[in-house]
């Protein structure tokens, strides 16, 4: 099957920003407009189209990034609208690693807003080119040029308007597209669909002049002809502004930025024009690299004969057709009905069928070419962050790096006949979400669920109930607590029981030292002369990694500490691998209670916008929660206050800052790093997690 488009009119572009910016009303009209939907649905009546789960219906926000296919002046784009919460930001990291172009969408009366931070350090993560769009520019208080001033100053970006509003507020009426140098005028009666050009009058030639030259002057930077012409006050055309926009865009010299109200249907078309004009194409970005299965460094080059290197980067359960793996081909072409080799899991896998989405609803195809986004069914072993290409020219893209999960949960079920119902619904939700763990508690025969919020959570009990008709008793919430020791120790250890018949002995001696935060577990094998035969070595490790999954001091996992095997003995009849595990988790056990021990706890980043008059009484609250006043700066008519405080101190606090705050607060949290506990506060914990387990 031949390709509608050709491969430099593709564009894989998402939208990213805070929460209740407008990415999703944005993407409504996307759709509208290029033909792609015949009706504008709306996030606060429930009928966007992007979000289609209950969930974010009943909500009103976005939970799991939707992908669509639209067309629009010749070039087909495949469109993936993100989540802004924090608690959902995987969708955010997992659609960056497949994606080709950015729009930033940044609220005009909130700027450069918490999470509009993190998900622009993601995309500088992944290198991906970026646009930016000021919305809601209809609102009180808006402030465009203030906008851009924050994205250079917070984000570090060159930001260089390429448009200009006409009013501000309700005085909104339109736009100077300065490329063009006309005026562009929106009808209020036909949802947008018709606006009018119109020649600049004096007031906003002069208005608009500063910043063309602006313009001029940035994009010039990449072109020394455009430079020369400049210079000599030259004319310069509209195309040629054009393309050094695009190119200086491409290598992240700057960030075009439009403006427009999507709830207004104003300025949207321009954004359009400027996904067209200014993203790339998989042909302007450099060929993807990865390994081979020697791990010798390869890369493949978008073309639709190529060999196939495509990666998965989503996983869906749908009830009517089962495991969609969502996946972007970057080179060859994958077709239906035919084999491919999944290379991260070493598997040979059958392609069933082909779809294209547009949000949950499935387009059958018969193959995607080249730099195209779809999904999969049929791939039963294929997992988040695996590569699928063809089997005799193997390649292993780099995987997806996800966070790891801060609050947990216990779940159960109300009877023992729902127990399986239970487990399967979970490992299907663990397939769709990397940062969701499952951990199972032989001993209290507790199912403890993990995510990055509260609110992550709440939806997965909520898709439980719905989804899987399990009913789902939930626990307290739990803190991820982690243990580590401060001292390092040295300990001889034995260990002898005798039987009647052969006995079990075993003699290790073990140094037990801390490693800095982040550094995980470190074994080191320095035994010489065979005192402890070889193949005993790696029972002693393993016998050392059993306990810090299950913890010492307080029954949490252990990390950041390095274990040195430096000698010990061995006897010729009585000594085997089960003899020198238990004896290696014998030695650190003592080890690590004799190495002043310090329980860590996960502490969070704190954004908090609030009311000037209550900004005092919320950093109050915080300190007396162990939090940490980081800085506070305003924001319009608003403080915002950055802090960081401990998780466990943080549950149920939407609903406190609302009461303090007449609901006129709110705020963003992220994971920071893992920090020690103080030790009153550790033995009370100890304690209680004793008390629990008793």
């Amino acid at each position: 099957m031949a390709r509608t488009f050709p491969l430099e009119r593709v564009r894989n572009v998402g939208i990213m920003a805070h929460i209740d910016a407008g990415k999703t009303t944005c993407t409504e009209r996307i759709l509208y407009y290029t033909g792609r939907s015949h009706r504008m649905g709306e996030v606060h009546d429930g009928q966007a189209t992007m979000d289609w789960m209950v969930q974010e219906q009943e909500r009103g926000i976005t939970i799991t990034s939707a992908a669509t296919t639209c067309e629009w002046r010749g070039h087909q784009i495949n469109l993936i609208d993100t989540p802004g919460h924090v608690d959902f930001t995987v969708e955010v990291e997992r659609s960056l690693r497949v994606l080709d172009g950015v729009i930033g969408l940044f609220c005009a009366v909130g700027g450069v807003e918490p999470q509009s931070e993190t998900v622009w350090r993601q995309a500088e993560k992944y290198d991906v080119p970026r646009i930016c769009f000021v919305n809601k520019m209809d609102r009180i208080g808006a402030d465009f040029l203030g906008v851009v001033e924050a994205i250079q100053d917070q984000l570090g970006a060159n930001a260089v308007p390429v448009v200009l509003p006409i009013g501000q507020g309700a005085d909104f009426r339109g736009i100077v597209d300065l490329v063009r140098r006309v005026a562009v005028y929106y009808d209020e009666g036909d949802l947008g669909t018709t606006f009018r050009e119109e020649p600049l009058t004096e007031e906003l030639v002069a208005y608009a002049e500063p910043w063309l030259h602006h313009l001029v002057e940035k994009v010039a930077e990449v072109d020394d002809r455009l430079l020369e012409k400049y210079l000599a006050e030259g004319p310069i055309a509209e195309a040629e502004i054009r393309a050094a926009i695009r190119q200086a865009t491409h290598r992240h010299l700057i960030c075009p930025v439009l403006c427009g109200s999507a709830f207004k249907n104003k300025g949207v078309q321009r954004l359009l024009d400027a996904v067209a004009d200014y993203l790339p194409s998989p042909l302007d970005l450099p060929p993807i690299s990865g390994n081979c299965l020697q791990g010798t460094p390869i890369e493949r080059v978008p073309r639709d004969d190529g060999r196939l290197a495509a990666l998965a980067f989503k996983v869906v359960t749908d009830r009517h057709v089962g495991k969609l793996i969502y996946v972007r081909v970057y080179s060859g072409t994958l077709e239906a009905g035919t084999y491919v080799l999944n290379s991260s899991q070493g598997k040979r896998q059958r392609v069933g069928r082909l779809f294209r989405m547009h949000a949950n609803r499935q387009e059958q195809i018969d193959c995607l070419h080249s730099g195209e986004i779809g999904a999969v069914v049929g791939l039963a072993d294929t997992v988040t962050g695996d590569t699928l290409c063809c089997e005799d020219a193997p390649i292993v893209l780099e995987a997806i790096d996800f966070p790891a999960p801060v609050v947990s949960v216990a779940v159960n079920t109300e009877s023992r006949s729902d127990r399986d119902k239970l487990q399967s619904g979970l490992i299907k939700l663990a397939e769709e979400d990397p940062t969701f763990v499952v951990t199972v508690d032989r001993e209290m025969e507790d199912t403890v669920i993990s995510g990055m919020g509260e609110l992550h959570l709440e939806i997965i009990v909520d898709r439980l109930k719905r989804e899987f008709r399990v009913p789902v008793v939930c626990g307290p919430p739990e803190v991820a607590y982690r243990e580590t020791i401060t001292t390092a120790v040295d300990i001889d250890e034995r260990y002898r029981k005798q039987t009647g018949g052969h006995g079990q002995y075993a003699h290790t001696i073990v140094r037990v030292e801390p490693l800095d935060p982040g550094q995980g577990f470190e074994f080191i094998n320095e035994v010489k002369g065979g005192n402890i035969p070889r193949e005993y070595i790696p029972a002693v490790e393993k016998g050392i990694i059993a306990v810090m999954a299950q913890g010492v001091w307080a029954g949490y996992p252990v990390v950041d500490v390095r274990v040195v095997l430096l000698d010990g003995s061995s006897h010729e009849v009585d000594s085997s691998e089960m003899a020198f595990r238990i004896c290696g988790a014998m030695a650190f056990r003592k080890a690590f209670m004799r190495g002043n021990p310090e329980l860590l706890e996960p502490v969070m980043r704190l954004n908090i916008t609030t009311p000037e008059d209550h900004a005092g009484g919320i950093a109050g609250s915080l300190c007396g929660k162990r939090g940490r006043i980081l800085g506070m700066e305003p924001q319009g008519n608003a403080q915002v206050l950055r802090a960081l405080c401990p998780l466990g101190n943080l549950f149920g606090y939407t609903s406190e800052l609302r009461n303090m705050t007449q609901g006129r607060a709110g705020f963003t949290m992220q994971f920071e790093r893992y920090e020690a506990v103080p030790y009153s506060v550790a033995e009370e914990i100890v304690r209680k997690h004793r008390r629990k387990t008793d």
